[in-house]
């Protein structure tokens, strides 16, 4: 693989990346590091081995399971602790690196004096953000070390300890570094000064509260006691008097609170965590604060989140041991004599790099290297390549094992294993459309694609797989059989299977000849910070839907569906509606977040006039939403895979060009959303079938 290609992969995996994880960020090098920079960067590059401990630990308990027949007692809570750790200890890391997900759509339209202030802005926001939830968080972890809190579990582990005390070192590590980099964003001597008094405050105030929770010492017990009366006096509680108000207001405080600081830029991380502290305070008092930390501690103990880093690992092996290059190789000597035989063998090949990584980014950025230049060298249109590549890429949102299924089954609270059967049939579908689209095309104007023969005639040249590579497809293809059909076949968890897949990764890795530390390394790089960026997010999610809920929030904007007067259909109808002008402006992982919890149990409560159980229309809802995503993917003007494919595309190919060729291929999608919308059973009917 090319180093254009390693950069470019790292830049776009989850739509997220600023710089490649083994580069400075801002033009920041080693030699400008203080004690803080150089302790996160350092950690985020130790946690990163993790994951692979974690697969290995899960690939223990799988054969232990199904082969002894004798489950381990170990291996859950130590993966677990594992992912955990790598999770909240790159906090660091991620936050050095500038890489925390943000809507940076009206920041990229302010002149860099109005950046500069919104960036202050967004760093302020997070300090205050972070320090109010180690308050709480800070004590409760306190509280679970001296008593060894443990699991219960027939290992017994002290597994509720390990996480609350990761989260508040992740939230520590967070604080600091952001307060460096806020050092750092500022130049005039006194904002410099105002920035160090206040991180000599931190250090002060939760050395205090330490020496009072842990030691019981009396100074350190009049100090914290007096800094948190001070908290108390301040109760916003007592003069905002929320609970006042009707559910229709509070909601919609939340919600136009919650868009209007994501609109500044700031990490929706930290958007999501300051209203839910603001609501939770503006509620309840201080003591709201627990519902924050309770709700963040949560989150970590989900067993179903620990696939996420499993099949980003599986993916970057893969990509970066040269699969990619391999398998359009081979589908070029099993293409024929076919007229768009090279664009029939891009959709399948996009089709395994689906199954094989889950993540859209970096599938856009491989088939843009890798089959865009050879499709034009070949002589096919450019507008149709263009618009196959980038659709094509966009599988990766359906075709499992996708992320957004994961994040998406979290949020809904539906099984991930049933929602990949279900993104199955709908993906495929979606690819036939997509090559028959330009089967049909070509063979009504053949100038727009050669055959095999006369490609080469135009190139003068054939392509052909050494052994060793094409070894290395098959056992890919193997490889990603496996790990689907143990989901599918309910041989083994979501989780299980993707740790098997990083393992199996490795070893498709070495037949290749690519096993080598600066491929497995650069992956496990690549991976710490591409779920390190994710997990913040959730956990702010997370806290904002618990106490959305909580204060009734959600209970209202569901009566509000249901009081619209419109039939089952036509409820979700405006609520994919909903979704497509929100995919105009913000992340796909903020949609799911946000929206995901409102519109799950509407779409649950509309089941039977639907003609479906509440588990079915939680799946078929999940699809819908899904590829609704894969919709906005695409669209002008924010479509994530049309700069993701400028990105790496010629100079002459301009972003105009790439709306215009992605436009047929939109329409194929919502041709295959509505088919899906009027037929459930295009999703269901593996689920059911398998089940």
């Amino acid at each position: 693989m090319s180093r254009q290609y390693d950069r470019a992969l790292e830049d776009t995996e989850i739509g997220i990346a600023d710089q490649d994880p083994l580069h400075e960020a801002d033009g920041i090098t080693r030699a400008d590091y203080g004690a803080i920079d150089n302790f996160s960067h350092i950690t985020g590059i130790a946690v990163s081995v993790f994951y692979l401990v974690a697969a290995l630990a899960t690939m223990v308990e799988v054969f232990s399971r199904y082969v002894l027949n004798a489950p381990t007692l170990w291996a859950f809570e130590t993966v677990m602790t594992l992912c955990a750790a790598a999770w909240m200890l790159s906090a660091g890391y991620i936050t050095l690196k500038q890489r925390h997900i943000a809507i940076t759509v009206i920041h990229g339209l302010t002149t860099k004096r109005q950046q500069w202030w919104l960036d202050l802005a967004a760093m302020l926001v997070g300090i205050l953000a972070l320090y109010m939830l180690l308050t709480d968080a800070s004590l409760r972890a306190y509280a679970a070390v001296a008593k060894v809190e443990k699991s219960g579990s027939a290992f017994n582990s002290p597994l509720p300890m390990m996480m609350k005390s990761l989260m508040t070192l992740g939230a520590f590590m967070y604080l600091a570094q952001l307060t460096v980099n806020l050092h750092r964003h500022v130049t005039s001597n006194w904002a410099r000064l105002l920035v160090k008094a206040l991180g000599a405050y931190f250090v002060f105030y939760f050395v205090a509260a330490f020496c009072a929770d842990v030691f019981g010492w009396s100074a350190a017990q009049a100090i914290s006691g007096a800094i948190s009366d001070i908290g108390k006096a301040l109760d916003p509680s007592q003069a905002l008097q929320l609970r006042k108000m009707d559910l229709g207001t509070i909601s919609l405080i939340m919600v136009l609170l919650l868009v209007a600081l994501m609109m500044t830029g700031m990490p929706l991380g930290i958007v999501t965590l300051i209203v839910s502290v603001i609501m939770a305070i503006g509620f309840f008092g201080p003591r709201g604060l627990f519902l924050v930390s309770s709700n963040a501690v949560g989150l970590l103990e989900h067993y179903s989140l620990v696939a996420v880093p499993f099949f980003v690992l599986m993916a970057s092996i893969l990509e970066r041991a040269g699969i990619a290059e391999d398998l359009f190789d081979a589908m070029s000597i099993f293409a024929g004599n076919m007229r768009g035989g090279v664009a029939v063998q891009t959709t399948v090949v996009a089709v395994i790099l689906a199954a094989m990584s889950g993540v859209m980014g970096g599938e856009i950025v491989m088939l843009g290297l890798v089959a865009l230049p050879q499709m034009l060298r070949l002589g096919y249109d450019r507008r149709l390549t263009i618009g196959l590549i980038c659709a094509a890429g966009a599988l990766a949102t359906l075709i499992p094992p996708s992320i957004i299924m994961i994040v998406y089954g979290l949020s809904a609270e539906v099984g991930i294993g049933d929602l990949f059967m279900a993104g199955a049939i709908p993906g495929v579908m979606l690819a036939v459309f997509y090559a028959g689209y330009v089967l049909i095309r070509v063979n009504l104007n053949p100038a727009l694609a050669p055959t095999a023969a006369e490609a080469a005639a135009i190139t003068g040249e054939t392509r052909g797989l050494s052994r060793e590579r094409m070894t290395a497809v098959v056992l890919c293809i193997v490889l990603i059989g496996a790990v689907m059909g143990s989901i599918y076949g309910g041989v083994a968890s979501v989780t299980e299977a993707a740790a098997v897949g990083c393992i199996g990764a490795l070893v498709v890795a070495a037949v290749r000849n690519q096993f080598k530390w600066d491929v497995i390394s650069t992956a496990l790089m690549g991976t710490m910070a591409t779920v390190g960026t994710i997990i913040w997010l959730v956990l702010g999610a997370v806290s904002f839907v618990g106490i959305f809920n909580l204060v009734g929030g959600g209970e209202f904007m569901r009566s509000l569906f249901l009081d619209l007067g419109l039939s089952a259909m036509g409820t979700v109808v405006v609520m994919m509606l909903i979704l497509m002008v929100l995919g105009t402006f913000m992340e796909w992982i903020a949609i799911v977040l946000i929206t995901v919890p409102v519109f799950a149990p509407v779409v649950m409560t509309l089941a039977p006039e639907l003609g479906l159980t509440e588990d079915q229309a939680k799946i078929w809802f999940g699809i819908l939403f899904v590829m609704n995503i894969q919709i906005y993917f695409l669209s002008p003007p924010f479509g994530p895979a049309c700069f993701w494919l400028k990105s790496v595309a010629p100079k002459d190919i301009s972003l105009q060009e790439i709306f215009i060729a992605v436009l047929p291929f939109i329409g194929l999608q919502i041709i295959g959303l509505v088919l899906v919308m009027i037929f459930p059973q295009i999703a269901l009917v593996l689920p059911e079938l398998l089940n």
